[in-house]
């Protein structure tokens, strides 16, 4: 059959069958990546694969390709199950496939936290063809919900690790090990792993034996990775801003002639802070929505909405939006607080900056930062220059007293309304919150 056919250079060429090229052109999406060029013939060789690409680069079409190719020559029962670690992420994965196989009836289920446990139940009944999910939620169906519901799982030919240099911390190992244990055997099933990050935990699998009668794994990182980090089209800076004012100099960019326009995320390490901020921004008169594990998931999902459809201008952030969320047009990434960890700027800059798109990343600087700062710009092999579009004495001018002011009732507001307290029952019921919510 020549249902695979293509000009050089173009998915055809690839190996990827006709309806599904003609599904990417629909999409506008004709030129393969070189994660994609490099990836999709090894994977429909029936290869084991260890993709690590910088984020933005196309690491979802590279195993959604060839695993729906496979699937279109035997569209039979659950085929392929893809874990990541954020419900975000894997909503975002869920539409590309949905998307994609959608002039051939495909069925995929979102599997994640935050949503009707009995929903997805009835869902996984129906025998969906691609499951997408969080490993949290996935592993409590397979615990929970019995054969008739989970049983098509040991039968699946792919399963895909997204993000997976987080989901081989020990965050996840427990709910990892949950949803692998119901799969078909290591060598009766293709593994791909995808990754921002190549961790010593993927390097680790890079070097394992491969089981008897497989293909070599594949193994593919695009251009030594950590030379090229951030992309060149990424504009990067530091502003040295005194801890208490920082909501001041943060509004006073935000509506400067500059950036007023601009579709910005803001990255914040507590949940805590996210919600001071959107409030004060909100009485602020800026339009801005948030994202954090302490949301409801409805109110996630609409944050993201309304974000992408530019509702929302701004969108205040933890690292629940850090890893793979593709928003094309955003043109500003602040971290306002600074990550420990170097690769977690990596991740948050990659939010701008996309397929070649031009973006900047404007690092605040408080005292205890400086080190930070430092191992970032060793980490990118990159010096950042620091950022002069807004000066001490405009934000004393313009915006101290009114931000303080907005702060101010924000605070009392969230302190009416005993915002957090939901979180403490949950932490001590489950015991100690990790860094990724579990489902």
């Amino acid at each position: 059959m020549s249902s695979n056919v293509g000009s050089s250079g173009d998915f055809g060429s690839l190996g990827i069958s006709r309806w599904l090229v003609e599904s990417l052109r629909a999409m506008k999406i004709t030129q393969p990546t070189a994660i994609q060029k490099a990836c999709i013939p090894k994977i429909l060789e029936g290869r084991d694969c260890i993709g690590g690409a910088k984020t933005g680069s196309g690491k979802t079409i590279a195993f959604a390709g060839p695993m729906l190719t496979k699937w279109s020559e035997d569209p039979s029962g659950m085929f392929g199950v893809v874990l990541t670690p954020t419900r975000e992420l894997a909503m975002q994965i869920a539409e590309q496939f949905t998307a994609l196989g959608s002039s051939m009836n495909i069925r995929v289920a979102l599997v994640v936290g935050g949503e009707s446990i009995v929903d997805q139940a009835i869902q996984l009944q129906k025998k969906p063809h691609f499951i997408v999910a969080t490993p949290g939620r996935l592993a409590h169906h397979v615990m929970n919900s019995g054969d008739d519901t989970v049983g098509g799982l040991k039968r699946v030919k792919f399963l895909v690790l997204d993000e997976a240099d987080i989901l081989l911390t020990d965050t996840f190992t427990d709910d990892l090990t949950t949803c692998v244990g119901i799969l078909p055997p290591k060598q009766s099933r293709q593994n791909l792993l995808f990754t921002a990050t190549v961790t010593d935990q993927v390097k680790m699998l890079q070097s394992s034996p491969t089981p008897e009668g497989k293909p070599k794994l594949f193994s593919y990182e695009v251009e030594s990775m950590d030379k090229v980090a951030i992309p060149a089209t990424l504009k990067t800076t530091y502003l040295l801003v005194p801890e208490q004012v920082k909501e001041a100099y943060l509004y006073q960019i935000l509506t400067s002639n500059s950036y007023r326009e601009a579709s910005a995320i803001i990255f914040v390490n507590r949940t805590v802070t996210a919600e001071i901020l959107r409030r004060t921004l909100k009485q602020l008169d800026v339009r801005v929505a948030s994202l954090h594990s302490q949301m409801p998931q409805q109110e996630r999902t609409n944050s993201l909405h309304r974000f992408r459809a530019n509702a929302a201008r701004v969108l205040i952030a933890t690292d629940v939006a850090s890893r793979g969320l593709d928003i094309p047009t955003v043109q500003l990434v602040i971290n306002y607080d600074i990550s420990a960890n170097p690769d977690t700027f990596i991740h948050r800059a990659g939010r701008t900056a996309r397929a070649g798109r031009s973006g900047e990343s404007i690092c605040f600087v408080a005292q205890r930062d400086v080190s930070r700062v430092e191992a970032i710009e060793d980490r990118i092999n990159k010096k950042m220059d620091e950022f002069t579009e807004v000066h001490d004495t405009a934000v004393i001018r313009k915006a101290l007293s009114k931000v303080t002011a907005a702060k101010r009732e924000s605070l009392m507001a969230m302190e009416k309304e005993s915002f957090g307290e939901r979180r403490k029952l949950h932490q001590r019921k489950n015991g100690k919150e990790k860094g990724y919510r579990r489902e």
